[in-house]
């Protein structure tokens, strides 16, 4: 059934009504299903983990080869890996190897923000930079600029899904999420203040130390953030508890860092 919605609006005769759109009220809608904030423990008790676990192994391996797409495309990387590359400069490791040790380093810093890491969490940790390492082994650095921009550009569109597949698992924040909203959760700054903020400082750090800024940076700092919230309710899985969002157990709204 073809329903048509009208507006109410006073115009000089009274009240008038303007149709503004029509809607099939006979059609489904998929539901609304927000991001909760469970405990470690909760997390895995939520259950659905037949879907959830392959959901997160699979987003973080895809979230490893696309930064791994982004430094083959020499075109930049996004402000934590301007700090990876810059790192690796003058370090003999790797830059998965960075990527892990980085992870860890910002998993210290948890313990004065009383953040409790969740499984996905320590796998996020881990499997990433091998994610990383992983692809670099097999994909090699194009010649073409036509390539290049291809790696950068498909890189930024597979992260931002990467991102909503470990994020939809609901089985914990990543590191450097928990490090932002830690943070705001002790200062009182929005989330978006603390993570401009927190990108700052890396991307400055990795710049001092030569990381890899370009173009690809910019495009993944404005890209990044709506692929992620448009695609996130796709995959993010139903635990069936309270829907809440973060420490404020509101949803987001429109805008709002995801």
């Amino acid at each position: 059934m073809i329903a048509v919605r009208y507006r109410t609006y006073l115009g000089g005769g009274g009240r008038r009504h303007r149709a503004i759109g029509t809607v099939n009220e006979g059609s489904p809608r998929r539901p609304a299903v927000a991001l909760t904030n469970l405990g470690p423990f909760d997390q895995l008790r939520a259950g659905r983990l037949a879907r959830r676990l392959p959901q997160l192994f699979v987003g973080l391996f895809v979230y490893g080869a696309s930064l791994a797409m982004m430094w083959r495309g020499t075109l930049g990387m996004s402000p934590w890996d301007v700090l990876h590359t810059g790192f690796i400069r003058h370090v003999p490791i790797t830059l998965g190897q960075a990527v892990i040790l980085f992870s860890l380093l910002v998993l210290v810093a948890w313990i004065p923000l009383r953040e409790t890491p969740g499984f996905g969490t320590l796998a996020n940790a881990l499997l990433v930079g091998l994610a990383i390492d992983a692809t670099l082994s097999v994909l090699d650095q194009p010649e073409a600029v036509a390539s290049r921009v291809g790696l950068m550009l498909g890189g930024v569109v597979l992260n931002g899904v990467a991102t909503a597949l470990y994020m939809g698992a609901q089985l914990g924040r990543g590191p450097r999420d928990g490090l932002m909203t830690g943070l705001h959760r002790r200062t009182g700054y929005s989330l978006r203040t603390v993570r401009t903020v927190l990108e700052l400082v890396v991307l400055t750090t990795g710049l001092t130390l030569g990381g890899a800024f370009g173009v690809g940076t910019l495009v993944y700092a404005l890209a990044i953030g709506p692929i992620t919230q448009a695609v996130l309710p796709w995959f993010t899985v139903d635990v069936g508890t309270t829907r809440v969002t973060g420490e404020s157990g509101r949803r987001p709204t429109d805008g709002e860092d995801i």
